[in-house]
Parts: C-alpha cells; structure tokens; sequence
C-alpha cells in the first residue's frame, strides 16, 4: 500500500501522541477532523496500522531475561506445534522461518532458571524435535516503525515529483 506525506504526518503523531484526540491531530496538521479520521480509518482497513494498545514492558513485568529460541520441528508438525506454542505464556512471539530451524520465538523470563524451565516446557512438545537458545543482553535499537514510515513518505513525493 502507498502511504503518501500526509499518511506519513498521521502516523508520526499516532506514534510520537498516542494519547491525543483525532481533532487535535487534525489541529497540529492543519486539516478536517474528517480527513484525518477517514486517513486513520484506511490505514486500519488496508493492515498499515494493526492495533492501538499500550506497548507493555516485559522487564517492568517482572520478566527481564529475553531469549530468542529456535525451534526444529518433526516434518508435518509445524501447525500443531505453533498452537502449541500460543498457549506458552512466556512466549510473545513466533515465527515461522528459513535457515537454522522452523519457528523462531521471543521469550521472557523472570531469570536464567524460569528461562530454563520454559526451554524444557517446548522441548517436551510432541513434534518438536531441538531448539537453540540465544539470550539478548542489551536491546541496541528498540522496535520502531517511524522509520520505515518516514522512508516511505520520502520515496513516495520523489516518485511524485519525479525526484526534485
């Protein structure tokens, strides 16, 4: 989906004022509550903006150790042992991928012992057959989306403008 300079504008605000009125993003843009409301309501249909919830701290949660685990499963046994993984509280997040493994999954931990604990809770489950552990120890560049957006914003007036 393009997104354009306004879209672009939208988002910087959702991101930076989360918290702020559709009509005072529509003030600091200097355009219709409408417009900005119709903008927002595109974005969510075409997938661009996909939740409007709190970013919850993990670490804040009392789960500051954050590892990244691989997981090879038995040929056939990917679909069973991703639901099994959703129901692993301490699991955030899983991805299917390429190269060393099958999924890749975010997980949390109060310490090195509950991380432990979590491991042999996923090796137990039918179909999977190892995993590799691989523990984070500084986050260097936190997850940011504005970005990307910005870039796009960018490319999408030089297309516009033919690059002047």
């Amino acid at each position: 989906m393009a997104v354009d300079e306004l879209d672009t504008r939208i988002l910087r605000l959702l991101i930076e004022q989360p918290r702020t009125s559709v009509r005072e993003y529509a003030r600091i843009l200097g355009i219709a509550r409408g417009t900005v409301q119709a903008r927002i309501d595109r974005l969510e249909r075409d997938g661009v903006i996909t939740a409007t919830g709190p970013v919850l701290s993990p670490a804040a949660l009392g789960h500051p150790v954050l590892a990244f685990v691989h997981v090879e499963v038995t040929q056939g046994h990917l679909d069973e042992v991703g639901d099994a993984l959703a129901a692993v509280p301490e699991i955030v997040e899983a991805f299917s991928i390429t190269g060393g493994g099958d999924l890749l999954t975010r997980v949390v931990a109060r310490d090195a012992g509950h991380l432990e604990d979590v491991i042999q809770r996923l090796i137990r489950l039918p179909g999977v057959v190892r995993t590799r552990t691989e523990i984070a120890l500084r986050e260097r560049v936190a997850h940011r989306m504005l970005p990307l957006v910005e870039s796009m914003g960018r490319s999408g007036a030089e297309r516009r403008t033919g690059g002047r």
